[in-house]
């Protein structure tokens, strides 16, 4: 029943473990070897079988040698493999990178070569453009232009080509350091090898010198057994001589036959396992054979590698001289083009004249041009106020949400109390209106002169008298009213007849009135400033008339020199200053300001401080609390983040704790630890820690 239970227990031939199976045969084999022991012996096999016989140590031996050397070989054999293994990885890993830095290389370059396409194609149509040039500012700006692009096309090659020598040059010592890694594995390789060969053939001669002490130790077990059983047969001999001599004949002729037997069949089995370990040490030279042959075709094969990289190397040394001769090429139309410019340039200089004779032409359209421009001056005041409601709504909400977010910073991170700001910028809606400076009328100014400063700016002498009675700078009331005399006596010719019989009967100041007001409705006279130039100008036309320009000093003593009525601008030079006056005042209006009726100047010197002020609607003392609570939010994201991390970690601590666990608990629990001789000891140390 014991040799039953062990059965059951022990190793199946069933098993998916492969040592068990052999385990499970060995053990079969050595029974049947057992089995014919006792049938030899004229024992019952049976009987045998009730008592356990203890196994022999050098089968004992024999087994755990086996396993020693097969684990020695396994160990052997993974060292040596890792090597080739980390250079597969490491090769694998090499071609994964280049074909990636191969498609991002052959991107670029499609890439670079199609801006270019794009640039030289741009820089083709521009010169096409060159022949509707007339103008020889706006050709030289041309090719200014296209020797910039000519010279970024040319600069963009060439950092391509040097970063293409570059990755040329990385990998010629990526190829030196990969030569030199891999001689090192080779070396290590060879070495480990060798080391290999050496454990094991120093492995072998161990073990077989201990399987021959085994046997050797059997072997005089089993004579002193034999002896034993021999001497207890001469005590019984004196008793039972005559009986037993026969018996005793054939009990020592059969004990010799076993010890024959046994030194017959352990010597065969000696030799057996002798021809096994010197045919592994063959094969391992054989293996050791084969590395070095591999070895020899990889630098082979490197040394091709070699050979394609370096025509390479002369492919794009060809490459760069095309490159070169096609940078000569460029440089010849770039010559080419400087000669065509110069006679064009020629050419404009000679087509300059019978531009000239266009001009009038151009004047005329240059009327409708100003049509034009009044009337997208209104499209873009009306733009320009959309784009002001549209800007200035979203300021509005920008301002709301910067407001919401300080409210909800100051009550629910700070706890403190929230007052708003002020808003009243908030309520404007459109562009800031100014309202423009209100000015007098020609005919008003004309009005207040001549009644007023007739008789009390007349007793007044000095000048700093004259300049406190003063209407506005810089002339005085006495000077304006002097020009408009001598204006309104020599400029009769721009008031009708009818006109003139009308004003017969009215008095000097309101005859003198109706006639100014005809006259400034003749020369286009409408407010006060235009009357303040009109003086200004005959002033002018008079010290240019008279006497050589004066400084500036001068020119502030006029008004002090013209308060005598020889000073003025003499009567027959009116007619000609008017005629000049009204030639410049047209040429003014002329000028491309126009403005069309619907649109008003507006006054764009309060915007600045209207955005300012929705930009500053948090004060920088609050946007500094804004800065220390985003540092402090910062420092407990920090925190919590090393918390998630410290956690993450702990937690896979744990799980990696539960699986030794479980790992400890299978591995004390197998069914291996009941057949060994002595059993694991680590489950009391587990239990004590």
């Amino acid at each position: 029943m014991e040799g039953a239970d062990t059965a059951t227990s022990g190793p199946s031939l069933d098993s998916e473990d492969q040592q068990k199976r052999i385990q499970a045969r060995r053990l079969r084999i050595a029974a049947r070897i057992e089995t014919k022991r006792w049938e030899a012996r004229g024992e019952d096999p049976g009987t045998a079988a009730e008592h356990k016989e203890t196994p022999r140590k050098s089968h004992k031996q024999m087994d755990a040698s086996r396993q020693r050397l097969s684990k020695l070989v396994s160990d052997g054999t993974g060292l040596v493999t890792n090597i080739q293994v980390a250079a597969d990885a490491r090769e694998t890993q090499r071609r994964a990178e280049e074909k990636e830095m191969r498609r991002l290389r052959v991107q670029k370059i499609d890439s670079e070569a199609n801006s270019s396409f794009e640039e030289f194609e741009d820089i083709t149509k521009k010169w096409l453009l060159s022949g509707e040039k007339r103008l020889p500012h706006e050709l030289w700006a041309l090719l200014d232009s296209q020797q910039q692009q000519c010279g970024q096309m040319i600069e963009d090659k060439n950092c391509l080509i040097g970063e293409l020598q570059q990755e040329l040059k990385r990998k010629d010592d990526q190829y030196v350091r990969d030569l030199k890694k891999q001689s090192e594995d080779i070396g290590l390789l060879i070495e480990r090898m060798e080391e290999q060969v050496r454990s094991l053939g120093k492995t072998y001669r161990e073990e077989l010198l201990q399987i021959e002490k085994s046997f050797q130790q059997e072997r005089r077990d089993l004579l002193d057994k034999n002896r034993k059983k021999w001497e207890q047969g001469t005590q019984t001999r004196r008793e039972r001589e005559l009986e037993s001599l026969v018996s005793r004949m054939k009990k020592v002729e059969e004990c010799e036959q076993q010890l024959n037997r046994l030194r017959v069949q352990d010597g065969e089995e000696y030799n057996m396992i002798k021809i096994k370990l010197e045919t592994d040490v063959q094969i391992l030279q054989q293996q050791l054979q084969q590395m070095k042959a591999t070895y020899q075709l990889n630098q082979e094969k490197l040394e091709y590698n070699f050979q394609v990289l370096k025509k390479r190397d002369e492919e794009n040394t060809i490459t760069k001289s095309q490159q070169k001769r096609k940078i000569t090429r460029l440089q010849d139309v770039l010559n080419n083009l400087k000669i065509k410019l110069e006679k064009q340039s020629k050419q404009y200089k000679e087509e300059n004249q019978a531009l000239s004779d266009d001009f009038k032409r151009i004047a005329e359209q240059y009327k409708e041009l100003q049509k034009k421009m009044r009337h997208f001056a209104a499209v873009d005041s009306r733009k320009f106020h959309d784009i002001w409601l549209m800007n200035e709504e979203e300021m509005k909400q920008l301002v709301q949400k910067a407001l919401e977010v300080d409210r909800i910073i100051h009550e629910q991170q700070l706890g403190l109390p929230w007052k708003a700001p002020d808003l009243g910028f908030m309520g404007n809606v459109g562009p800031l209106t100014v309202k423009p400076k209100e000015q007098k009328t020609a005919s008003m100014l004309a009005q207040e002169v001549m009644r007023s400063a007739g008789g009390r700016h007349e007793a007044v002498a000095s000048g700093d008298q004259e300049r406190s009675d003063s209407l506005s700078p810089p002339f005085s009331r006495r000077t304006v009213k002097r020009i408009l005399e001598v204006l309104c006596d020599e400029s009769g010719f721009l008031i009708e007849n009818k006109l003139v019989q009308l004003l017969a009967p009215l008095e000097k100041d309101e005859r003198s009135l109706i006639r100014l007001d005809s006259i400034f409705g003749a020369l286009q006279l409408e407010v006060e400033d235009d009357v303040y130039k009109l003086v200004d100008f005959f002033l002018k036309y008079k010290k240019q008339e008279e006497r050589p320009p004066q400084d500036e000093e001068g020119l502030q003593e006029s008004d002090q020199t013209l308060l005598h009525p020889p000073d003025l601008i003499h009567p027959n030079d009116v007619l000609r200053a008017l005629k000049a006056f009204t030639m410049a005042a047209h040429q003014h209006r002329e000028k491309p300001h126009p403005r069309s009726p619907g649109i008003e100047e507006r006054d764009s010197s309060e915007d600045a401080a209207y955005w300012n002020t929705a930009a500053h609607v948090i004060p920088p003392s609050q946007l500094k609390v804004w800065d220390a609570l985003e540092s402090a939010m910062e420092k407990y994201y920090d925190v919590l983040t090393s918390r998630s991390e410290l956690i993450t970690e702990t937690s896979a601590l744990r799980q990696q704790n539960t699986e030794l666990r479980m790992l400890l608990h299978q591995y004390l629990n197998s069914k291996i630890n009941s057949e060994l001789e002595i059993a694991p000891t680590i489950q009391v140390d587990i239990a004590h820690a």
